[in-house]
């Protein structure tokens, strides 16, 4: 995941901006050169947006709220929200958004829940209608997030991964890079790279869409599916698995990612089907 935190360098200016005077923005509010903010957008204090931004009609961005250069965000989302989370007191935190997303309608995204945390969304990312990314989730870049889709709190996304309409990702649960979860999918363990999970929360094999996005050719990918054959359909447990890829599967960054990724794993993995 990139660090989001290296976004692009940020120029206060904004009278160089188009502001409503309908919209309510806070003069202790820092706006970057050449945003667009429409009529009822509501700013807080302590928000710094970059340069280029399109802040639609009815848009709320909080307190804590950093975002990057030229995201556009549409009506009704609420950025920088209070997490919903019986932990949090009023903590200082923060909301940290990327360059290039686009955050379509009604849209909700919490900011971490104790002081100093962050929840983070990289770059050129796609937030469809009603997505909701909870207080301190981290999630990389290029993701797509279908119609309705929910993340809970303290989730991990890689890059490139594609949520379809109304899946629900339980708390600190962990999907790992190219990966695609299936519409309607629930899950509370961890989600491997570059695999399809079913909406029955199970292993549909190898994403080779995203795989072959990401450039990975054809000998490797022949590699992840043997991998993924071992961890999910031989007779042995994840632990075992995970040695016979190291003996016998090819080395990569692909395949280290994968292995890194299955130790790692705290909630265990997706069953099979």
């Amino acid at each position: 995941m990139r660090n989001v935190n290296e976004i692009s360098h940020l120029k206060y200016n904004i009278m160089a901006s188009e502001i409503s005077p309908r919209a309510e923005v806070s003069p202790k509010a820092k706006i970057g050169k050449d945003c667009k903010i429409f009529p009822f957008v509501y700013i807080e204090d302590d928000v710094e947006i970059g340069d280029g931004c399109i802040i639609f009609p009815f848009v709320s961005i909080l307190n804590g709220t950093r975002m990057g250069a030229h995201n556009k965000v549409h009506q009704g989302s609420v950025i920088g929200a209070l997490p919903q989370d019986f932990e949090f007191r009023g903590e200082k935190s923060e909301c940290i958004i990327g360059n290039n997303n686009i955050i379509r309608e009604n849209v909700v995204i919490n900011r971490a829940t104790h002081t100093g945390g962050q929840t983070v969304i990289g770059n050129d990312n796609f937030l469809m209608e009603g997505a909701h990314i909870s207080h301190d989730t981290k999630v990389g870049s290029q993701c797509v997030f279908g119609y309705g889709t929910k993340i809970a709190g303290d989730c991990e996304i890689g890059n490139g991964v594609i949520f379809s309409s109304s899946v629900i990702a339980n708390p600190k649960s962990r999907v790992g890079e190219g990966a695609m979860v299936q519409v309607g999918c629930t899950f509370s363990k961890d989600v491997p790279p570059y695999i399809i999970c079913t909406k029955r929360a199970e292993y549909g094999g190898v994403n080779n869409t995203m795989c072959a996005a990401y450039g990975i050719d054809e000998k490797v990918l022949k590699h992840i599916a043997n991998a993924y054959r071992l961890v999910f359909h031989g007779n042995t447990s994840v632990f075992d698995a995970v040695l016979q890829i190291k003996e016998q599967v090819p080395d990569s960054p692909e395949i280290r990612n994968i292995v890194s990724f299955i130790e790692a794993t705290k909630l265990g993995i997706i069953g099979k089907i």
